[in-house]
């Protein structure tokens, strides 16, 4: 009982331990995971983090212009050109396409702008395009100066709706104001064309400088603009930018450790792709860029795959073995624990067995010798010298010990029931005559219910031969039948000098009823009339039936 009590407390132990190791391979597995997403959210905010100042180091340049211009404004081209030069923003602010300044200008009246265009490159430059706009701002100056930017001279960025609001939004609150997309003018030349978007910082108008109304007045005048609840200005310092070289610029060698970024001016769906890197993964971190007045958003994934789901999936196969290792320490305990219980039981069920078995064998030797003194007296009875009674008696026994033998040895698949009964009978004294009157249908049994009959109709014949029909005191009458998937054996005994008591089972009855409910799988039913017994054994027909044998 001690060993049982520890072996279930063992497995119990060792069930807790595997649902311990278990629980904190996942947790540790969650844990790693979201460090590891926790570490790529934070490398993401870093990236956006330099992205954003480098945007501001920009705005910073053109600020920076914008004080030299309201500085010395004649002289702009040459000052401009030399604070460039000397600051280097190609270098220290890449992607930017330079710098440039945009003038005002009243419509219809360029002469101011084309001058200063004629001051700064040496050579005359029309205002182009003519729109219904009352002002305009031609850009009399890009610098660092090259080629392609010729394109971008003269150019009233105030005719195109997207730069205007952008420019106007800048005018009205005095900071910087980034642009939508566009195409900028100097791609015209170019087979790969990029978007693009500007950013605008005002030049407000000193309160001595003359004043440019949008409603036609002073047709001569052409350097400042002015507008409703405005500051009169005289120019934009601006910057111009293609997305793809920007971007490139700015994030420069982390590109390389980034498996998919995708950048988008603005916030929301319907906001335009202006950036693409690699293939975006599904784990992706967005983070926010703020483009002048702008905010532009980044979605950034690393693909870490290894990092960001081998870890955690490694600890929790690990734990997981641990557990099932556990487990199965837990399932061996429950066999071993099995094992113990069905030999314990078995070992009871042996013992209860051999106390049966050597009951019954004392119990079967009584009756054997009861039975072999009846069949001497009987024997006796029937002889008319002793030599009679020798050939007789020895052939009785004779059929007895073969019958036992049939039965005990299997030495046939099948056994008739009425073979049982009538050698049973047979043996107990009665004649053919006697024997012809027991019938019944034709009921084949297997070994198991053949040895179970055999012995208890041979209980049932030596209880009658010493206490009743069989004795000569009475009448014996036995036969079977078929009823709903049944077999019915019946055994009456009527006309006996006293009334059977029944009231306390024999050892007899009891091996009776054990043979009955274990071995045959039936029941059986036993009651007393005036100077009468009468039993009832039932059993399944599992074997069918079968014609009687020759």
């Amino acid at each position: 009982m001690r060993s049982l009590w520890a072996d279930r407390l063992m497995a119990l132990l060792v069930r807790f331990v595997g649902l311990v190791i278990l629980f904190a391979a996942i947790a540790a597995a969650l844990a790693s995971f979201f460090y590891n997403k926790a570490a790529e959210a934070d490398q993401a905010s870093r990236v956006a983090l330099q992205a954003n100042v480098r945007l501001r180091d920009h705005i910073a340049v053109l600020e920076g212009v914008r004080a030299l211009y309201q500085s010395a404004p004649n002289s702009s081209g040459p000052g401009i050109r030399a604070y460039l030069a000397a600051l280097q923003p190609q270098i220290h602010t890449p992607g930017m396409e330079g710098v440039g300044i945009a003038l005002a200008m009243r419509q219809g009246n360029p002469a101011a702008a084309e001058a200063r265009l004629r001051a700064n490159y040496g050579r005359n430059v029309a205002v182009w395009p003519i729109t219904d706009q009352p002002i305009g701002f031609p850009i009399i100056l890009v610098e660092p100066h090259t080629p392609r930017r010729n394109y971008a001279l003269g150019y009233d960025m105030y005719s195109e709706p997207v730069r205007r609001e952008a420019m106007r939004r800048a005018w009205q609150t005095g900071r910087p104001a980034a642009s939508g997309i566009v195409q900028l003018v100097q791609e015209k030349g170019l087979r790969n064309k990029q978007p693009g978007f500007l950013i605008y910082v005002p030049v407000y108008a000193s309160p001595s400088a003359p004043t440019l109304a949008p409603a036609g007045e002073r047709p001569d005048a052409a350097a400042v603009a002015t507008a409703a609840n405005t500051r009169p200005i005289e120019a934009f310092v601006y910057a111009p930018f293609r997305t793809h070289d920007l971007m490139t610029a700015l994030l420069g060698s982390q590109l390389d450790a980034i498996e998919g970024l995708e950048i988008y001016a603005g916030d929301g769906p319907s906001a335009p792709l202006v950036f693409r890197h690699g293939k975006l993964g599904w784990d992706a971190h967005e983070q926010r860029l703020r483009v002048a007045d702008h905010q532009w958003t980044m979605r950034i994934s690393y693909g870490r795959f290894l990092e960001r789901f081998g870890r955690p999936l490694g600890i929790f196969l690990f734990g997981a073995a641990l557990a099932l290792l556990a487990t199965q320490l837990h399932r061996v305990q429950r066999r071993r624990i099995g094992a113990f219980q069905a030999l314990a039981e078995e070992r009871a069920r042996h013992a209860e067995d051999r106390e049966l078995m050597i009951g019954e064998m004392a119990h079967r030797m009584k009756n054997a010798f009861a039975r072999i003194g009846a069949l001497a007296r009987i024997t006796l009875r029937e002889s008319s010298d002793f030599d009679d009674f020798e050939v007789k008696f020895d052939g009785r026994l004779r059929a007895l010990s073969d019958a036992k033998q049939m039965i005990v040895t299997g030495a046939v698949d099948t056994v008739d029931l009425r073979q049982i009964i009538h050698r049973e009978l047979g043996l107990a004294g009665w004649s053919s005559d006697q024997l012809a009157g027991v019938n019944g249908p034709a009921v084949r049994l297997n070994e198991e219910g053949a040895q179970a009959l055999a012995l208890t109709v041979h209980e049932l014949v030596t209880n009658s031969v010493k206490y009743g029909a069989l004795a000569c005191h009475g009448d014996l009458s036995v036969g079977w039948r078929r009823e709903d998937g049944n077999v019915i054996l019946s055994w009456i005994e009527t006309s006996l000098p006293e009334t059977p008591q029944i009231d306390q089972d024999s050892f007899g009855t009891l091996f009776i009823r054990t043979l009955i409910e274990r071995q045959l799988k039936g029941s059986w039913d036993r009651s007393i009339t005036d100077h009468g017994l009468a039993i009832a054994i039932r059993w399944a027909d599992r074997d069918g039936a079968a014609p009687p044998p020759d």
